[in-house]
């Protein structure tokens, strides 16, 4: 199988997961019960390793309480 190169826009969206679940002071078991997701997967999301489908981005800003694109924004 061949492999994907790894975009910036995915350290920017694990970026942006990281500081806001740590605004609120969440674990990642916390936003990934809010999620409906699975942790390791949002440990991974958010370590640039695994790619994040845009339905899942929706999830995931959904249980953020952010607009989706907030996660895609860079600095």
């Amino acid at each position: 199988m061949k492999a994907t190169p790894k975009s910036p826009l995915r350290d920017i969206v694990a970026r942006n997961m990281r500081r806001l679940r740590a605004e609120r002071g969440w674990s990642q078991e916390h936003l990934a019960h809010e999620c409906g997701l699975n942790r390791t997967y949002l440990s991974a999301v958010e370590r640039s390793e695994q790619n994040i489908s845009i339905d899942n981005l929706y999830r995931v800003a959904r249980g953020l309480g952010v607009e989706g694109w907030m996660l895609l924004k860079g600095d």
